[in-house]
């Protein structure tokens, strides 16, 4: 079975800013993209971005999957508040990955380790 990733905020800014490895980039480049909605907010209020990349991010996010709230995400983020002390936004976007069965890509693994049902894969170690 194919993986299948969710990416988080911080990779898309890298990767739209040219700051991955480029076995990263060609990974990014082969997969569907798929967004928590998080994502899709951060990515939007992005505050260094110019207006060429506000014009690519919303084209980027258009031809992406986002995944909204569904109810077992919000159960899933609960559970995963509680037990982690994950700030919402992450809890939100760990939940999205395990209730989709994604590999989170991220390069904030001091975070989301801690999510025993998480798989995380730094976009810098690929």
């Amino acid at each position: 079975m194919e993986q299948r990733y969710l990416t988080d905020t911080n990779t898309i800014i890298d990767y739209l800013e040219n700051k991955l490895p480029q076995k990263s980039i060609q990974l990014i480049d082969g997969i569907d993209i798929q967004l928590s909605v998080i994502s899709r907010m951060e990515l939007l209020v992005w505050k260094n971005a110019t207006e060429t990349q506000i014009n690519f991010l919303n084209n980027f996010i258009n031809a992406s999957v986002v995944f909204d709230l569904s109810e077992s995400v919000i159960l899933k983020s609960i559970e995963i508040r509680k037990a982690y002390r994950l700030k919402l936004p992450d809890a939100i976007i760990a939940a999205t990955a395990i209730t989709n069965n994604l590999t989170l890509l991220t390069r904030n693994l001091s975070d989301f380790n801690k999510v025993t049902q998480l798989h995380c894969i730094d976009p810098y170690q690929v």
